[in-house]
């Protein structure tokens, strides 16, 4: 069947490349439920995407809003049919993984906004600089009106308050997102904190999930936090722009998250990160965020389930990136997905034909 989205071209983005898909998307052997964890960076699309699926299959798919760290570890222990994160499992986590060999398949790309709350000071109009951001979080800038800040923002009137660095306190991928960013921006970051789904914060607020992340930063004046875009519209929160790697100053955009994962030779596995990218057009602090399930499933039924959903996300449930703010896969994206999602083996035999 053809694919029927209305969002082609929206924002100079090529979605499908006109292809042609395959009547793959639901269980063929009887599956009427399957489970899921992880990642809440996409959990407002998969969310739509989910509520889609089951009245289109008659599937129904429980999925467990618990960061990316709670998603690979249930993922390891086998007490979900596929797990979801922002970040790729590290060479432990897949050692751990009881079912072997962990396949990570992309889904979308979404952008990181960097939010704050601050009196009398709008989305957009505070400007920060990767090496400013990282001393934020490092704790060596510790009030608004630091000088380093104000040099940035000459005419915005920058209050006399304390900064309130508002972290993730749960095993994230968007914190693997975001101080990957910050690691490859910062020396000091790299060498005193480094990137992972959990690392050792200098200081200040946790808060679970990027719904935590969100309430903070409304609730504490002074604050300043990062969550994923659709949080920060949904919550309505106050943005700053970032410097990116080609000196723009940008907002988080579903565009500059596209042009972050417009990347001309992306690895067959899909495991890359696209934060400080290149681009003019990219916003630095964009990710990835994959579906993760075993290579090999030891239940048939159970194998064809997730392949057949884990297409439909890809291809039908496409559609429904855009209106979200995130950016749907394109070109050689699908292609490569389309590639890992047959890998997915029943006792021994590919699932989706």
């Amino acid at each position: 069947m053809k694919y029927k989205g209305s969002l082609l071209g929206v924002a100079g983005l090529t979605l499908f490349m006109g292809a042609t898909l395959a009547t793959a998307g639901c269980p063929t052997k009887g599956i009427k439920e399957l489970t899921g964890a992880g990642a809440t960076f996409p959990y407002p699309l998969y969310s739509k995407m989910f509520n889609e699926y089951d009245k289109t299959c008659q599937v129904k798919v429980n999925y467990q809003s618990i960061g990316s760290g709670g998603g690979i570890q249930q993922l390891k222990e086998q007490t979900v049919d596929f797990g979801a994160s922002d970040g790729i499992m590290d060479e432990k986590q897949r050692t751990e993984a009881k079912g072997g060999t962990v396949l990570h398949i992309p889904t979308v790309a979404g952008a990181e906004a960097v939010v704050f709350n601050l009196p009398g000071i709008k989305r957009s109009q505070l400007k920060l600089t990767p090496d400013v951001l990282a001393d934020i979080y490092l704790k060596k800038i510790s009030n608004w009106n630091d000088k380093r800040i104000q040099s940035l923002n000459p005419g915005v009137k920058l209050p006399d308050l304390t900064i309130a660095v508002v972290h993730r306190s749960d095993g994230s991928g968007t914190t693997f997102i975001f101080t990957n960013y910050l690691a490859k921006v910062s020396p000091a970051w790299k060498d005193k904190v480094g990137f992972a789904t959990s690392v050792n914060w200098p200081g200040d607020v946790g808060g679970k999930g990027n719904e935590g992340v969100a309430n903070s930063v409304k609730q504490i004046p002074g604050a300043i936090g990062y969550v994923e875009l659709a949080y920060a519209k949904q919550n309505n929160i106050d943005w700053a722009q970032i410097r990116n790697k080609a000196g723009k100053y940008l907002d988080p955009t579903l565009e500059g998250a596209a042009a972050a994962a417009d990347i001309a030779s992306l690895p067959d596995n899909m495991e890359v990160v696209i934060t400080d990218s290149p681009n003019p057009a990219a916003y630095p602090i964009s990710g990835f965020t994959w579906l993760l399930a075993y290579e090999n499933q030891a239940d048939a039924a159970k194998g064809d389930a997730i392949a057949q959903l884990f297409w439909w996300m890809t291809h039908e449930g496409q559609q429904y990136a855009m209106p979200l703010e995130y950016a749907p896969l394109k070109g050689a994206a699908i292609k490569k997905t389309e590639a890992l999602i047959k890998k997915i083996k029943a006792n021994g035999a590919v699932a989706l034909k």
